[in-house]
């Protein structure tokens, strides 16, 4: 049978451990830490972390889709005229 110290010591740990991973979660969670690993990803999208440059074939990307985009909508404006 364990002794009632080994078995405080324990319980402790495991409240530790407990509280521990709550405050990582809660952390993870948390709405400026989502914002600002969002806003992370989007520039790593446009410029190359290591060298800091932009990477102009995704900006490309992007700025082809809204033009196309835009054209589409002016297109389907005029003919519903």
């Amino acid at each position: 049978m364990t002794d009632p110290s080994s078995l405080e010591r324990e319980i402790e740990e495991t409240r530790e451990r407990l509280a521990s991973t709550i405050d990582q979660l809660m952390y993870r969670a948390s709405p400026k830490t989502i914002v600002s690993r969002e806003v992370a990803d989007v520039k790593a999208f446009f410029v190359d972390p290591v060298t800091g440059e932009p990477r102009t074939d995704n900006i490309l990307k992007v700025v082809g889709g809204v033009v196309g985009t835009i054209a589409v909508f002016a297109l389907l404006r005029r003919i519903t005229r």
